[in-house]
């Protein structure tokens, strides 16, 4: 059923309830008229020697009226009720009018019977009872203005009856009456069919202008909470329920407009959780969010505001001194609470690391957000499910981060970046394979700026295309000197962030740069992370166009992510390069050279050449030799030098 069809249904209802009102209170001012004149015509009957037939026919009328009166005063319908009349209540209004109806048509009976007191309308009194009837039936009309029904089933019978005595006692003068009758019986009808419309079309009116009102108000009402609801929606994440950044935005502002003297913000970011959703699916990694969402409502006071920033990212606001909390204990309770073992997963696999940043200084909320993030990546450094306090070293580096943003675009457009070269030895050592190109830059103020830094604020300024360019044309400098040198057995590694080879076309960039210096493919080795190669969907086809034109392919920092042997398999890569932190202290530990030596072994299964990053002694050197690793790199074996540097290291191989 249309929303219209209902309103229209519902507005008749209401009328209808209009119409049952109004003939209640019509019935309850006619029937004491009804009853008075019942008692003249009873007295007038007795005086003219009737006196069994007025008092049945008076006594008839006592009943009928007794019985709309105890219908006009039974519980209206829906209300409740109890007693007698209680059942009425359960009827429907349309039922209510019907009966009054039938009341009305059987009280009209008994009056049509008034000929038997009359002598059928033949006797001397037979004036004064058709005045009384025509006087009853016209108040009838007047009084049942709201349901034409009612007076026209009154009305009917006593006018026909005294219509048809009038023909039947003859004569011109009852005949002409008669036919007046029946001129009369017609004229109240439409009479009350009149009042019946007029009744309705004000009825009409005023229900829907009450309607109308009321659905204003409603709209008003549901507009209200249609903008609460958005309101909402804008600032709470919807899978979690939490709010969401802007929402936590606004929170941290208004705590800092506030009274509160001291703030704590922590961010906190999930370990393990790309894993959830690569091996599990989406839907678990969901099922995570909203754990992880419940055991931070489930260990933090009601006073502190928590937050889910985005993917698996969660924050944390509150005022240390209020609250009473040391922000340390509170990262430790947290860390113990979201370590706990998730349903359906195996315990460990997902942990958290927390950036804290504190001031009383009332610094804006991304300052704040910047200052702890500083923090989250200090933590995360360090390893899984730990935490760290915003200090003065990482205050520092932040300083250094933001001379670094702003001097960089600079630095890129006048060249002051540059490369070196490290040589990789082959042969236990003793050969040169190749050379690793690392970036480098001398800042004016903080001097040595790490690549790593230098990448990551490249793609912030929106300059990784220019950085990676950059890259090659220097790293192409060296391959057209070897090739000038007859030297095409050797080749150049290049390092590709995650970020710039899941966002550029490396592909195109290194087969464009291939064409221009004219040297074989294989002259240039692209080396990406284990993240990288584990995020199969986003580069794999551009490794593959590489590996199809012949450029090398080998991970970095092999042993500290998450590579799987499908990845290396599929990728189909050259090298892989053990990570410098097994190899440092590799005389010391044991487990460090166990898992060398099952790096090694594994790349001896799938063929593939296997690098030892690290090397700074000839200890470390010879035991790398004894676990069966033949190619290595290090300051042991050479130190990355200029392009001269690595040249003339050339000659001398």
């Amino acid at each position: 059923m249309s929303a219209a069809t209902e309103n229209l249904a519902y507005l008749k209802q209401l009328i209808s309830a209009d119409q049952l009102n109004a003939v209640r209170r019509s019935v309850l001012i006619s029937i004491p008229i009804n009853i008075a004149l019942a008692t003249i015509i009873m007295v007038v009957t007795i005086f003219y020697g009737h006196v069994f037939p007025g008092v049945i026919w008076f006594l008839g009328t006592l009943i009928i009226n007794g019985l709309r009166i105890a219908l006009c005063l039974s519980p209206l319908p829906g209300a409740p009720a109890t007693g007698l009349l209680a059942w009425l209540s359960r009827l429907s209004v349309k039922r209510h009018l019907q009966i009054a109806a039938v009341l009305a048509f059987i009280s009209g009976l008994i009056w049509a019977m008034m000929p038997l007191l009359c002598e059928w309308y033949t006797s001397p009194q037979s004036t004064f009872y058709l005045v009384v009837i025509c006087g009853i039936t016209a108040g009838a009309v007047t009084h049942g203005n709201a349901y034409a029904t009612i007076p026209t089933a009154f009305i009917l019978t006593p006018l026909l009856v005294m219509a048809g005595c009038l023909v039947y006692a003859g004569g011109i003068d009852r005949i002409g009456l008669a036919l007046a009758t029946f001129l009369y019986l017609g004229a109240l009808i439409r009479s009350a069919r009149e009042s019946h419309a007029l009744f309705y079309e004000g009825s009409r009116r005023k229900n829907e202008a009450t309607a109308l009102a009321g659905s204003l108000t409603q709209a008003n009402v549901r507009t209200a909470e249609l903008a609460e609801e958005m309101h909402r929606r804008a600032v709470h994440d919807t899978l979690t329920g939490l709010l969401n950044r802007a929402g936590f935005a606004s929170e941290v502002e208004a705590l800092n407009s506030g009274p509160h003297k001291s703030m704590c913000l922590m961010i906190l970011d999930l370990d393990g959780f790309k894993s959830v959703n690569d091996v599990f699916g989406h839907l678990a990694g969901d099922e995570v969010l909203i754990e992880v969402a419940w055991r931070l409502r489930d260990t933090l006071p009601n006073s502190f505001t928590i937050a889910r920033l985005g993917g698996d990212e969660f924050a944390v606001v509150f005022d240390p001194e209020a609250d009473r909390a040391r922000p340390d204990q509170i990262a430790d309770q947290l860390i113990a609470a979201i370590g706990q073992p998730f349903k359906g997963f195996d315990a460990g696999r997902v942990g958290v690391s927390i950036g804290i940043h504190q001031t009383r200084d009332r610094s804006g909320f991304s300052e704040m957000m910047i200052c702890a993030d500083s923090a989250l990546y200090a933590a995360k450094s360090a390893g899984r499910n730990r935490h760290y306090i915003f200090d003065e070293q990482l205050d520092n580096r932040l300083k250094m981060k933001r001379d670094i943003e702003r001097d960089l675009p600079r630095a890129l457009a006048t060249e002051q970046l540059y490369m070196v070269f490290q040589p990789i030895m082959g042969q236990g050592g003793h050969r040169l394979t190749n050379f690793e190109a690392l970036l480098r830059w001398d800042h004016a103020k903080h001097g040595p700026v790490p690549p790593g830094d230098i990448v990551e604020i490249a793609a912030v300024l929106g300059l990784s295309e220019v950085l990676i360019q950059f890259i090659l044309r220097q790293s192409g400098v060296l391959i057209e000197k070897l090739r000038g040198l007859g030297q095409n057995e050797l080749w150049v590694a290049i390092n590709v962030s995650p970020r710039e080879m899941s966002r550029l076309p490396i592909d195109d960039f290194v087969s464009q740069a291939l064409k221009q210096w004219n040297v074989p493919s294989s002259m240039l080795e692209i080396e990406i992370t284990e993240e990288t190669a584990m995020d199969t969907r986003a580069v794999q086809g551009k490794l593959a166009v590489l590996r199809q034109a012949g450029v090398r392919l080998a991970i970095d920092d092999f042993g500290v992510g998450y590579s799987s042997l499908s990845s290396l398999r599929n990728l189909q890569v050259d090298r892989i390069k053990i990570d410098r932190s097994f190899v440092t202290d590799l005389m010391a530990s044991a487990a460090d050279r166990v898992m060398v030596q099952a790096i090694i072994n594994l790349g001896r299964s799938l063929e593939i050449d296997v690098v030892a990053e690290g090397v700074e002694t000839e200890d470390v050197k010879v035991m790398l030799q004894s676990l069966g690793c033949s190619t290595m790199q290090g300051y042991h074996l050479g130190r990355p030098g200029s392009l001269q540097q690595a040249i003339e290291h050339c000659r001398v191989k």
